[in-house]
C-alpha cells in the first residue's frame, strides 16, 4: 500500500510538472507568432529572392544564381559599405562619450529625480524621428537658426554649409540614437552597489582608478548592449542619411532602399540585405563572445 501510494504521489507530481510547463509556452505564443510573421518569414523570402534574377520586364524569376553576390562584392559596394560602417562607427563613439556620463549621473542621483531626468531623455520619442530629422534640417540649412546665429554674431560673413555633408549626416544619427545608449548604460550604473566604489576610496583608491577597475567593469554589460543597440541600426538607416547626406555619398541602407524601388532590382538589392544580416549577426557574435570571455 505505501509503495503504491508513493508511486501515485510521484505520478500526481509528475503531471503536475508537466502542466505546469506548458504556462510559460502558453505565454510565449504570442512573442513566437510574431518572430514567426514579421522576422523570420520576411527573412527566407529575403534569401529567397537574393538568389533570384530578373527579367527584362523587371518581374523577379526564382532560380539558384549566385550573381548577385559576386556583384555585392565589387569595389564600388563595398567602398558604400564601408562609408556606412565608419558613419555607425563614428555615431557609436560619441553616443558612447556623450551618454555614458549622462547614463551615469541619472543612474547615481536621487531616486526622486531618476524618472524626472529619464522622462527628459525619452522626450525625442514623443515625436516621429523624420520630425526631428526635419528640425534638423531647419537648424542647419543655410538660411536656418545656426547661419543665422553666427551671422548676427559677425563670426562668418556668408552662410556654412553644414548640411548634405557627414557633419549633418553623423550630427543626425547621433541625436536619433543617442537614447539608446544612454538607456542600457543607466540601468546597468543604476545596479551599481554603492558599498563596492566606497571601498576602493576607503583602499586609498584614486577617482581615475575608481571608475577603470569598478565602475567600468560593472556597466560593461550596459555598454555592449548600448553599442549594439546604436551601431547595428546606424549602418542600414538610410532616412535620415538621404535627408541630410543629399545621397552626394549614400550608404548601404539607401542603395538597398534604391534596388527595391527606383532601380526595381530586388535580387540584388535582397542580396545586399542578407550580406548585412550577416555583418549584424557577426557583430551580435562577437559582442557576445566578448563579453563571455571578460566574464571568465
Amino acid at each position: 500500500m505505501a509503495v503504491t501510494g508513493a508511486a501515485t504521489d510521484i505520478a500526481s507530481g509528475s503531471s503536475h510538472q508537466r502542466r505546469a510547463g506548458l504556462g510559460p509556452w502558453l505565454f510565449l505564443t504570442p512573442m513566437l507568432g510574431w518572430l514567426l510573421l514579421f522576422v523570420i518569414v520576411p527573412t527566407l523570402m529575403l534569401v529567397v529572392v537574393s538568389f533570384g534574377e530578373r527579367d527584362s520586364l523587371g518581374r523577379v524569376i526564382f532560380a539558384f544564381n549566385l550573381d548577385n553576390y559576386v556583384r555585392a562584392f565589387d569595389w564600388i559596394w563595398l567602398r558604400i559599405l564601408g562609408v556606412s560602417v565608419w558613419y555607425a562607427f563614428l555615431t557609436t563613439v560619441i553616443c558612447l562619450i556623450l551618454g555614458y556620463p549622462v547614463a551615469y549621473f541619472i543612474g547615481r542621483s536621487d531616486e526622486r529625480w531618476r524618472g524626472l531626468l529619464i522622462m527628459l531623455v525619452m522626450i525625442p520619442f514623443w515625436t516621429s524621428f523624420l520630425i526631428r530629422t526635419y528640425a534638423w534640417i531647419a537648424i542647419l540649412s543655410q538660411e536656418g537658426l545656426l547661419n543665422a546665429l553666427l551671422m548676427g554674431m559677425k563670426l562668418t560673413s556668408a552662410p556654412i554649409g553644414f548640411m548634405y555633408t557627414p557633419f549633418a549626416v553623423v550630427l543626425g544619427l547621433v541625436y536619433n540614437f543617442l537614447p539608446f545608449m544612454i538607456l542600457p548604460i543607466y540601468t546597468s550604473v543604476e545596479k551599481l552597489d554603492g558599498s563596492l566604489i566606497e571601498a576602493a576610496y576607503d583602499l586609498g583608491a584614486r577617482p581615475a582608478r575608481v571608475f577603470a577597475q569598478v565602475v567600468l567593469p560593472l556597466t560593461k554589460p550596459g555598454i555592449a548592449a548600448g553599442i549594439l543597440l546604436v551601431f547595428v541600426p546606424a549602418i542600414a538607416m538610410f532616412a535620415i542619411t538621404t535627408l541630410m547626406g543629399g545621397g552626394g555619398n549614400p550608404t548601404i541602407g539607401e542603395v538597398i532602399q534604391n534596388q527595391f524601388t527606383r532601380a526595381r532590382n530586388q535580387p540584388f538589392g535582397a542580396a545586399l540585405g542578407v550580406l548585412l544580416l550577416i555583418l549584424f549577426i557577426f557583430s551580435l557574435w562577437a559582442t557576445t563572445k566578448l563579453r563571455r570571455g571578460e566574464e571568465e
